[in-house]
C-alpha cells in the first residue's frame, strides 16, 4: 500500500479534510459535486505537483483561500513510509512547495518517481480521440518509471528542440550554429526513439493479454510511430526537409512527433468503437501499464478511478475490478452509489469506504456481498 494516510486542505471544496485509515481499495461515494474528485486531484498533487484535470492553479484551490496543500504518508522505495507535501499558491508569482521525507525538493519529477498514478477518468478518452501529445505523454509515463536514463535525455531533446526551432524562426539563419544543434538533437532523438520502442514493444504483448480480459475484440492493433519514417535516418529527414523548415520556423520531424496508433479493423478506433468499448481499451491500456511496471521494477503504482461505473455494464465492472485486485496496487475509486460495485471485489479485498458530502468526507463500515 503506496499511501497510508492522507490529508488535504483548500482543494476545491475540500477545506479541511483527512483519510485515515486507507486501504489497498477505497471507495469514495456521494453524490455529484461532493468532492469525490477532488480527493483524486490531492493524490495526483502529490505524484505531478498539478491535477489531472486543468493544468490552471485557480480553479483547483478553494476559493476562500490562497493556496492548497496536500500531505500524504507514502511508501518511499528504501525509505519506507515518509511525509510527503506539495503546497500550490493562487498567486502566480508564488512558487509551489514541495517536500519529500522533511526535504524541500524543486522538481516534480521526483514526486512522479516515489508516487506512481494512472488516471482513469472522461478524459481518458483522449487516449483515443485527442492529440499525439495525450498519446506521447501516456508513452513516456511507462518509460519514465522503467528507464532511468529518459528524463535526463527528454529534458535535452527537448532543451535542443527549443533552440533549434528558435534559429529556424530567425529570418536570419547561421547555418554553422544550425548545424550544431541539429546534430545534437538528431543524437538524443535516437536515444529517446530507443528507450520508446524497447517499452513499447514489452508493452504490446501486456495490453494485448490485459484487453482479452476485458474485452473480446479481434482485429484491435496498437502500433508506435517515431516520428519521422522508420526506414530513413533522421539526419537524412531533417536535410531533405532543410528549406521547408526554414520557411515554416518549427522543426518537422523527430520524437516529439511521435504518436500510438490504434486501429480496428483498418481505421482508427475511435471512429469505430461505442463509448464503452474505447472505455474498456483505455483501461486495458492504462492497467496494462501497471502490470508491467510491476514486472520489470517490482513496483506498484496507485490508480484512480474517477465515476468507475459510467458506461460499464456490471460483467465489465466486474472484470475491470478483478484486474485491479490482482495487480496488488492501491485504487481510489469513486462513484454516486457504493451499491454499483459492492460486489465488485473478492471477499478478501481490505476495503475501505468513505462518504463524501458538502466537501466533507467520513469513513464508514459497509458490508459488502460478492
Amino acid at each position: 500500500m503506496l499511501i497510508k494516510r492522507l490529508e488535504v486542505t483548500g482543494i476545491r471544496n475540500l477545506r479541511s479534510a483527512s483519510l485515515n485509515p486507507l486501504s489497498s481499495i477505497n471507495v469514495l461515494y456521494g453524490e455529484n459535486g461532493a468532492g469525490k474528485t477532488s480527493v483524486l486531484e490531492s493524490i495526483h498533487l502529490l505524484s505531478s505537483a498539478r491535477s489531472f484535470r486543468s493544468h490552471k492553479l485557480k480553479p483547483l484551490i478553494n476559493s476562500e483561500m490562497e493556496s492548497c496543500v496536500a500531505f500524504a504518508e507514502i511508501d518511499i522505495p528504501g525509505a519506507g513510509y515518509q511525509p510527503v507535501g506539495v503546497e500550490r499558491f493562487k498567486s502566480p508569482a508564488t512558487p509551489g512547495i514541495i517536500k519529500i521525507a522533511g526535504q524541500s525538493v524543486k522538481s516534480a519529477a521526483a514526486l512522479a518517481e516515489n508516487l506512481p498514478v494512472q488516471v482513469i477518468s472522461s478524459d481518458t478518452f483522449k487516449l483515443l480521440e485527442g492529440s499525439p501529445s495525450v498519446r506521447r505523454q501516456f508513452l513516456d509515463w511507462g518509460v519514465f518509471h522503467v528507464e532511468h536514463q529518459f528524463h535526463p535525455v527528454w529534458k535535452n531533446t527537448q532543451r535542443c528542440l527549443k533552440q533549434r526551432n528558435s534559429l529556424l524562426r530567425h529570418g536570419r539563419i547561421d547555418d554553422q550554429q544550425l548545424a550544431v544543434w541539429t546534430d545534437e538533437f538528431v543524437g538524443l532523438a535516437r536515444q529517446l526513439d530507443g528507450f520508446r520502442a524497447h517499452y513499447f514493444q514489452q508493452l504490446v504483448p501486456v495490453f494485448e493479454q490485459t484487453l482479452a480480459r476485458l474485452l473480446g475484440l479481434e482485429g484491435l492493433s496498437l502500433g508506435y510511430y517515431r516520428g519521422w519514417d522508420k526506414d530513413t535516418d533522421l539526419a537524412e529527414v531533417l536535410a531533405a526537409n532543410a528549406i521547408r523548415e526554414k520557411e515554416q520556423g518549427h522543426t518537422s520531424s523527430g520524437p516529439h512527433r511521435a504518436d500510438l496508433k490504434l486501429r480496428y479493423q483498418s481505421a482508427s478506433a475511435a471512429d469505430i468503437l461505442s463509448r464503452g468499448q474505447q472505455k474498456l481499451v483505455v483501461c486495458a491500456l492504462r492497467v496494462a501499464q501497471g502490470y508491467l511496471l510491476s514486472q520489470l521494477t517490482g513496483r506498484s503504482c496507485v490508480y484512480l478511478v474517477d465515476d468507475l461505473p459510467a458506461e460499464l455494464d456490471k460483467k465489465h465492472r466486474l472484470a475491470l475490478c478483478a484486474l485491479l485486485e490482482e495487480l496488488k496496487c492501491q485504487v481510489f475509486v469513486t462513484c454516486v452509489d457504493h451499491k454499483d460495485i459492492d460486489d465488485c471485489w473478492s471477499e478478501q479485498a481490505a476495503i475501505s469506504m468513505f462518504h463524501v458530502e458538502h466537501g466533507v468526507i467520513n469513513a464508514k463500515t459497509i458490508t459488502t456481498s460478492s
